[in-house]
């Protein structure tokens, strides 16, 4: 049987606050993937922050929860894992 995959894109900052104020501006229509870039302190900034697919048990327990349980397309976090604090857009899942 496969596993479940994703795929997501993500913001990675190192505090709650900082995802906070990311989120606002997501939330008031800012670019995802621009907001990724700027922000974001993962390699995948390079790519919006688009981590590509990914299968169930690829990710920490926290993120994948997030990834596998949230909503399509609506921005899910913050998130903390032990790399800080994720803001997570899911655009496409399997189960």
């Amino acid at each position: 049987m496969a596993r479940a995959r994703a795929h997501a894109l993500h913001i990675l900052v190192s505090s709650e606050s900082k995802a906070t104020e990311i989120l606002e501006k997501l939330n008031r229509g800012a670019d995802f993937a621009g907001m990724a870039r700027r922000f974001s302190t993962c390699p995948s900034k390079k790519h919006g922050g688009d981590l590509g697919e990914f299968h169930k048990g690829d990710m920490v327990k926290p993120f994948e929860q997030a990834v596998f349980s949230g909503e399509l397309f609506k921005i899910l976090g913050p998130v903390k894992t032990q790399f800080g604090y994720h803001l997570i857009k899911v655009v496409d899942r399997s189960r």
